[in-house]
């Protein structure tokens, strides 16, 4: 082989991957820069933006929500306001949207539309409250056992008395779970159910009388 066949054979040096690829990572780097940019953007403008227009919307439709006769308008809207299952829907991932779930899910219980309740109050997300979580997970219990489904109302009774124990909700979901388990027959998770109220929280409405419901799931779990 002569020298000149011999350079020739000689592999060809190779420099680093950042040296053969420099435009393309320069490419990736200004891609990922741009990214970082319009997601600093979305969360800090577009979102709050959103969330204070969200918040700007729902004033209208919260006074509706108390007022049976004004259902309609608090879910469907008024004039320039829009309702809650528009805000819902318009305004997903504000905190707007999250609250006017819930509404929805407690005006549909009012009005009997127990499945229309089930998707709105599903769509809830927890905001950390020890009080409003539970209620939602409670009202979805609440809506099945309407449904005549106790076993998926007793899960949420479940959930809600779980996620926070405090006198406002407890001692009402405690007595609903008595309840749905009773028409589930298990009497002696009702009976637990209902003897929690007494032990844990006494000086509760649902106290009151609750002598009686655990004699009666008592004597059926016999």
């Amino acid at each position: 082989m002569s020298a000149t066949e011999k350079e020739t054979a000689q592999p060809v040096k190779k420099g680093s991957f950042i040296q053969e690829n420099t435009k393309s990572l320069a490419f990736i780097a200004g891609a990922i820069i741009v990214l970082i940019g319009i997601f600093i953007w979305y969360q800090g403008v577009y979102l709050k933006n959103r969330a204070e227009e969200a918040a700007n919307q729902m004033f209208k439709a919260e006074q509706f929500v108390g007022v049976d006769s004004l259902a309609n308008k608090a879910i469907n809207g008024e004039g320039g306001y829009p309702g809650l299952e528009k805000i819902a829907e318009e305004y997903e991932n504000t905190k707007s949207a999250n609250l006017a779930n819930l509404y929805l899910g407690g005006i549909y219980l009012r009005k009997g539309e127990y499945k229309k309740a089930v998707d709105a109050l599903s769509k809830y997300s927890a905001t950390g409250s020890p009080v409003i979580d539970p209620l939602a997970l409670g009202l979805l219990g609440d809506a099945y056992s309407e449904l005549k489904d106790y076993k998926q109302a007793s899960t949420y009774y479940k959930k809600a008395i779980d996620k926070s124990s405090n006198k406002f909700t407890s001692p009402t979901f405690l007595k609903k779970l008595g309840l749905v388990n009773e028409n589930l027959k298990d009497f002696k998770g009702a009976e637990e159910a209902y003897t929690k109220i007494k032990t844990q929280f006494p000086e509760s409405a649902e106290a009151q009388m609750i002598d009686s419901y655990i004699a009666r799931a008592a004597a059926q779990a016999k």
